[in-house]
C-alpha cells in the first residue's frame, strides 16, 4: 500500500468511527427509533449518501464495530507455526487489549442495542453470514487452502459456533443493564472455550 492507498484508508476509517460515534451518542439522547439516517450524517458532517456507503442500513451502524477487523487483522500476523486455534485466542487478547475506556463504553452501548431493540436483532442473523464468510476467507489464506475447501468451512464453523454459544448468556439483558466489564468478562469467555477446542474437545 503506498502512502496515498494509505492516507485515504486513515481517512475512511476516521469516517467511520466518526458516523458510528455520533450514530450512538444520538441513540442515547433522543433514542434509537426517533433518529434518522439524515441526523447521524449531518453530525458526522458528511451526506447520507455517504452513511450508506459505510453502512447498508441504520441498523449496520450497531452491529458493525472494527472488532472484526482488528481480530482478523491480528490473526494476518500471528506466526505461522501457531496452530489455528491458538493463533485465533492470541488474536482476540491482543483485540480485547487494543480497545480505549471509551472505545469499550462505545462496544457496551452497542451491544446494549443489540439485545434491546427488535430491529438490530433481527439484522444480526445478516451479520452473522457475513462474519463467517470472514472466518472462512481469513482460515483459508492462513492455510494456503480455498475458502470453499469442505475442512476450511467446517472448521470455520466450529470456530464460530464455539465463539457465539460461549457469548450466549451475554446476549440477555441482566436487571439493572450491562455492566461496565461485561465486555472484559466475554473475552475472557471466548478465550476459555477456544482453550477447551484447542484441548480437543474431550468431554
Amino acid at each position: 500500500m503506498n502512502a496515498q492507498e494509505s492516507l485515504r484508508e486513515r481517512k475512511k476509517a476516521r469516517t467511520r468511527a466518526s458516523l458510528r460515534e455520533h450514530a450512538l451518542r444520538l441513540f442515547r439522547e433522543q433514542g434509537y427509533p426517533a433518529t434518522t439516517v439524515e441526523q447521524i450524517a449531518a453530525a458526522a458532517e458528511v451526506s447520507p449518501s455517504t452513511f450508506f456507503r459505510y453502512f447498508p442500513t441504520k441498523e449496520d451502524v450497531v452491529i458493525q464495530d472494527d472488532m472484526d477487523v482488528r481480530l482478523f487483522a491480528s490473526f494476518a500476523r500471528q506466526p505461522p507455526e501457531l496452530g489455528t486455534v491458538a493463533a485465533l485466542r492470541a488474536s482476540l487478547r491482543e483485540v480485547a487489549a487494543s480497545f480505549t475506556p471509551d472505545e469499550l463504553e462505545q462496544l457496551r452501548e452497542a451491544f446494549t442495542l443489540q439485545m434491546t431493540v427488535p430491529e438490530i436483532r433481527a439484522r444480526i442473523l445478516d451479520d452473522t453470514n457475513r462474519m463467517m464468510h470472514l472466518m472462512t476467507e481469513a482460515l483459508a489464506k492462513r492455510t494456503g487452502r480455498a475458502a470453499d475447501d469442505l475442512a476450511v468451512r467446517t472448521f470455520a464453523g466450529v470456530l464460530f459456533g464455539t465463539m457465539i454459544s460461549a457469548s450466549l448468556p451475554y446476549h440477555q439483558m441482566p436487571e439493572g443493564g450491562l455492566r461496565s466489564s461485561v465486555l472484559t468478562d466475554m473475552f475472557e469467555r471466548l478465550d476459555e472455550a477456544l482453550a477447551v477446542l484447542e484441548a480437543g474437545l474431550a468431554l
